[in-house]
């Protein structure tokens, strides 16, 4: 079992790619302006496409915060700054629990 919410996306990432998926679909993390970050992960096409996640809200402070959710095309959330490890590990939980 993976337990590095990195390692773990890699390996998630690598189990989609099929010589197709990876041309259309993929994995994107940016930096936001407020600062934070943003990721946003494609499911078509993946064992999760279909799996739905009410909006998560997580708010401790102005820059520790976390929101993930999921509409069943794409994971997505945003975080603080020094947040980027916990929604990771926000993802992970995600695909774990929907597998």
């Amino acid at each position: 079992m993976i337990t590095d919410p990195l390692a773990f996306l890699q390996s998630w990432y690598a189990s989609c790619c099929d010589d197709d998926w990876e041309h259309s679909h993929g994995v994107t993390i940016d930096s936001l302006d407020n600062p934070g970050w943003r990721m946003k992960i494609d499911l078509v096409g993946t064992p999760l496409a279909g799996t739905a996640l009410d909006r998560l809200l997580v708010e401790r402070a102005e820059e520790d915060w976390l929101h993930v959710w999921s509409d069943g095309t794409h994971f997505e959330g945003a975080c603080g700054p020094l947040n980027l490890g916990e929604m990771l590990e926000a993802f992970r939980g995600f695909a774990d629990g929907a597998v």
